[in-house]
């Protein structure tokens, strides 16, 4: 099933649901019987041919048929077993009981009696930020099952009391009454067949490729069919949260814990890992996340926050419906709330800090590794900047800029903003070095920031797509005593609109064409080059790596890359995520688009072509 048949049944189950939903249940609960049907099928089939086979080999009445028939039964049986019996991965995280945290399983047990729901067989604390509750198949899929909450320590650290356990009525009203068990078995049913159809997808001969395709038949369908169940059962648990805590408290959790999200993505772990350049040792985080997570956050971050979780459509790619969907349903305002006052951190008991301690004990432990390289990445950034900085006096506007991006690295707080106005002397229109201005100017410098916007705008098509999205975040953000400009706002949309386009029309270019046409050897410097190479050391399934400049007609000073990478012993699903991991991570200073060494391009066209490797392993 392709994505346009998988999107167009998901929006017909979605209808089928709001017209009736009795019957849009009733036959979602017919088609999951046809996947225990053809397992239970299979399985009767093997047992079916074993007794017909085997007393006839047992009596001296042997015929060559007979060999395959007994392969072929036990091929079936194997694979339904497999499928009766298939385990679901318990979530990572130490257990925590009652005694040690009697608020909490108060708490959860009082949210048990309200909805009347099962029982939580265990409760995990781990490091995400985030909740979740899941029943977990025991067997597979006509096992039982145990229901398991998992929590995140750092949400626990962002929420107040009454908002955390606004989350926890939610995880649990997945499991409410009848509908919450009807759709939990559904979700089990989902797990049991996600897991068994990843598991047999390398399995070779006859019977496991009529499984294989019976799979890529059901599990599209089934998975799209049961989508409007998903999203149904997210909305019912926000009301039912809602209904226990109050609409207020249940939408001020979700705002919240989107705005504390993003912080934390943004600018903890950047600030966090910034900090091993003095430390060559690791630091564990949450200590000092909890003392800063007790501070509002600054309310420019939080309004753009807010204002990009609420722009994220409800999609297909996500059984949870868009922030602003949730929100609105639960009948309130999609608005900056206030920030808790405090913790739920009390809810794991009298020793509650020993937790932090805990997990900062342990994520010093798993990331002792990355952190030593990452100070020795520093370290050479230090040296860097020592040299830039010696020969500032000389400096040409992109050094300068240079210096500026590398002293955030070591510290996202530094003071920069005299590196770009030098550079700007030197270079008036200088593209990075405008870019950097409007980073440095305060929130209440809304009138100098629209003019260096213009600016950018005004110097080529490179940067018009940052200066325009960073434009009109400007100007869709409240500001004290600045009114909003409809006439500048609309030149900044249609502004938008054409750097889209264009930004198109330029990844077309980079992905779209001959793979080795427009390219020449890659424009990096030493020092940006040795990053890449100290980055691609620390990615073990590369062998080798060639590092080619594309040439865009549609953005002819962009400096774009194409990767070609050499990566022997994997299948081509782990080589394409490894690929897309690496567009992310990689430390280059512009777009790029990776790609392996397969069919299209083969390795001896990439050695042909591509110049000589800028990494082998």
């Amino acid at each position: 099933m392709d994505q346009a048949d998988f999107v167009h049944l998901v929006r017909l189950s979605e209808l089928a649901s709001a017209d009736n939903s009795r019957s849009y249940r009733l036959r979602v609960a017919a088609f999951a019987a046809l996947g225990y049907a053809w397992v239970l099928g299979c399985l009767g089939l093997a047992v079916g041919i074993f007794a017909w086979v085997l007393p006839q080999l047992l009596s001296g009445r042997f015929r060559f048929f007979m060999l395959w028939a007994l392969l072929g039964a036990a091929g079936l049986l194997w694979i339904s077993v497999r499928a009766l019996w298939v385990r679901a991965e318990k979530p990572s995280g130490v257990e925590v009981t009652a005694l040690e945290a009697p608020d909490l399983f108060e708490a959860l047990e009082r949210i048990r009696r309200k909805i009347k729901g099962p029982p939580i067989h265990k409760v995990t604390l781990n490091d995400e930020f985030n909740a979740s509750i899941q029943q977990l198949p025991r067997f597979g899929l006509l096992g039982g099952s145990v229901n398991h909450l998992t929590i995140g320590l750092p949400l626990l650290l962002a929420l107040d009391r009454p908002r955390f356990i606004a989350v926890l009525a939610h995880e649990y009203g997945h499991l409410r009454g009848d509908h919450g068990r009807f759709a939990a078995w559904i979700y089990r049913t989902r797990l049991s067949w996600m897991r068994l159809n990843h598991s047999l997808a390398d399995d070779e001969g006859p019977v496991a490729a009529a499984t294989q395709l019976f799979m890529r038949w059901y599990f599209p369908r089934f998975s799209a069919k049961t989508f409007a169940l998903a999203r149904q059962d997210e909305y019912e648990a926000d009301r039912i949260a809602g209904r226990l805590l109050g609409r207020e408290i249940a939408a001020a959790a979700l705002i919240e814990i989107e705005v504390r999200g993003a912080w934390l993505q943004s600018e903890f772990w950047s600030s966090h890992w910034s900090a091993a350049a003095g430390n060559p040792l690791p630091v564990g985080p949450y200590r000092s996340m909890r003392k800063l997570l007790a501070v509002p956050p600054d309310a420019a971050f939080a309004a753009d926050a807010l204002r990009q979780g609420l722009k994220r459509l409800s999609n297909v790619d996500d059984t949870h419906p868009g922030l602003r969907d949730r929100v609105e349903a639960l009948d309130t305002a999609p608005t900056l709330p206030e920030w808790s006052r405090g913790t739920a951190l009390g809810l794991l008991g009298a020793e509650a800090r020993r937790w932090v301690a805990y997990f900062d004990k342990q994520w010093c432990r798993d990331n002792a590794t990355e952190w030593k390289l990452h100070h020795a990445r520093l370290g050479r950034v230090r040296e860097r900047v020592q040299a830039l900085d010696a020969a500032r006096p000389q400096a040409s506007a992109a050094e300068l800029v240079e210096l500026a991006g590398l002293k955030r690295q070591l510290d996202p707080r530094a003071a920069v903003q005299d590196l770009y106005e030098l550079a700007l002397e030197r270079s008036a229109e200088y593209p990075a070095a405008l870019r950097g201005m409007v980073t440095c100017l305060g929130d209440d410098d809304r009138d100098a920031k629209l003019a260096l916007l213009n600016r950018l705008w005004e110097t080529g098509s490179n940067d018009r797509y940052w200066a325009a999205r960073t434009a009109l975040a400007e100007l869709e953000t409240p500001r004290l005593g600045l009114d909003h400009d409809a006439a500048v706002f609309k030149q900044w949309r249609k502004r938008l609109e054409r750097a889209q386009e264009s930004e198109e029309r330029a990844w077309e270019e980079l992905s779209g064409t001959s793979f080795f046409s427009q390219i020449t050897r890659n424009d990096l410097s030493p020092f940006e080059l040795a990053e890449v190479q100290a980055e691609l050391s620390r990615c073990a399934p590369v062998r080798r790596c060639w590092l080619v400049r594309k040439n865009l007609r549609e953005h002819a000073q962009r400096r774009a890359y194409l990767v070609f990478l050499e990566l022997p012993d994997m299948d081509d699903e782990s080589r394409y995520q490894l690929c897309r991991l690496l567009e992310r991570s990689l430390s280059l200073p512009g777009p790029a688009l990776a790609l392996w060494a397969g069919e299209s391009p083969t390795l001896k066209e990439i050695e042909r072509s591509a110049f000589e490797p800028v990494y082998t392993r």
